[in-house]
C-alpha cells in the first residue's frame, strides 16, 4: 500500500499550527463530504483519507510520530526497541541471522523494516518482548449526524466491520470532533490488548440558521406596522416557536439576542449559545386610498 503523506493531503507545511490544520481540514470535510457527493466512490474514499489524517496530525502525541517515523509511525516504538536489541545482540554475542522463512507472523513485520540482510536476530528480539504481544490495530470510523441530532445527548447504535456498537453521541459534538473508544479495535497478538477505535463526526447543518461558533443566525421579517408601533413577533428556534416582544420604531436590520437557544456547548452542561434574529422590515405590496391619503398625512406633519 503506497505512502500518503497527511501533510501533502490536508495542503498544509510540516511547521504548520493545530489551527491551521482544522481549518485546512474542515474546508476538505465539506468538500468531500459524503452528503455532498452522493453515490461518489472517490469522495467518499478522499473524505475518509483526510479524517485519518486530521486524527494524526492534530493530535501532538501521534503527529510527533508521524514526524519521526513517516509510514511506520503506529509501531515506531516495536522499532526502537527491535534496534535496540539488535545491536545488544550483535555486541554481546555476535549477530545470528533470520533469513525469513515461516518464523512467525513478525518475521514480515520486521523484514520490511530491516530487510533480508540486516542481520536482525528475531529470536532474541521475541524474548525481550515477553512473548511478543502487541496491541492490535486501531480502528478509525466516521460517523455522520445531523445538527439537530446533537442538540440534546442520545444514545446511537452504528457498524464498525460488521460489528454494532452503542455509544453516547454528547450533546454539542460538532464537526471533526473525535472520541476513542478504548478497547474497541483490532484484536491484539499474541495475548497482547485489544487496538482502540477512533469516532470522528461529521456533522451537516439540516436547519434553516446559519452557524457562528455556538450561535445560530436567523432572520424574521417584521411588517411595516409592527416595526412602527411595536408589537409581538413569533419566532422560531431549534427549541420550539417563541414569541418576541418588539419595540416601537425598530429599524430594518435591528438584530436582537435571544439567550441559550442556540447551540450546546460540548462537555458543558446546560450551556447554550445564542440565536441572533435580524428582522428584515417588509414594506406593504399596496395601499389602499384611505391608508394612502393617511401617510400623506403624515408626511405633512413633519
Amino acid at each position: 500500500m503506497p505512502f500518503t503523506d497527511y501533510y501533502e493531503l490536508l495542503g498544509v507545511s510540516k511547521t504548520a499550527g493545530t489551527e491551521d490544520i482544522k481549518k485546512a481540514y474542515r474546508k476538505l470535510a465539506r468538500k468531500y463530504h459524503p452528503d455532498l457527493n452522493p453515490n461518489d466512490k472517490e469522495a467518499e474514499k478522499k473524505f475518509k483519507a483526510i479524517n485519518e489524517a486530521n486524527e494524526v496530525l492534530s493530535n501532538p502525541e501521534t503527529r510527533t510520530k508521524y514526524d519521526k517515523y513517516g509510514e511506520n509511525w503506529k509501531n515506531g516504538e516495536a522499532y526502537e526497541e527491535a534496534q535496540r536489541t539488535r545491536q545488544q545482540s550483535a555486541g554481546s554475542r555476535g549477530k545470528s541471522t533470520y533469513s525469513g522463512g515461516n518464523a512467525s507472523d513478525y518475521s514480515d513485520f520486521f523484514g520490511s523494516m530491516f530487510g533480508g540482510d540486516e542481520g536482525f536476530d528475531f529470536g532474541s528480539y521475541r524474548q525481550g518482548r515477553a512473548g511478543g504481544k502487541f496491541k492490535g490495530q486501531d480502528i478509525h470510523a466516521t460517523l455522520n449526524l445531523s445538527l439537530t441530532d446533537v442538540l440534546t445527548e442520545h444514545k446511537q447504535t452504528f457498524e464498525v466491520n460488521g460489528k454494532k456498537i452503542r455509544i453516547t453521541v454528547p450533546a454539542g459534538a460538532y464537526d471533526g470532533l473525535q472520541i476513542k473508544l478504548a478497547g474497541y479495535g483490532g484484536e491484539g497478538y499474541n495475548g497482547g490488548p485489544k487496538g482502540d477505535l477512533y469516532i470522528t463526526f461529521g456533522i451537516t447543518n439540516n436547519t434553516p440558521y446559519q452557524v457562528s461558533g455556538h450561535d445560530l443566525k436567523a432572520d424574521a421579517e417584521l411588517d411595516l406596522y409592527t416595526a412602527i408601533l411595536g408589537g409581538q413577533k413569533t419566532v422560531s428556534t431549534p427549541y420550539g416557536d417563541i414569541r418576541l416582544t418588539v419595540n416601537p420604531l425598530t429599524q430594518n436590520g435591528t438584530t436582537v439576542r435571544v439567550k441559550d437557544k442556540g447551540l450546546p456547548v460540548y462537555k458543558e452542561k446546560d450551556k447554550y449559545g445564542n440565536l441572533l434574529i435580524t428582522y428584515k422590515v417588509r414594506l406593504p405590496e399596496s395601499l389602499t386610498d384611505e391608508q394612502k391619503k393617511l401617510f400623506e398625512q403624515l408626511k405633512n406633519m413633519q
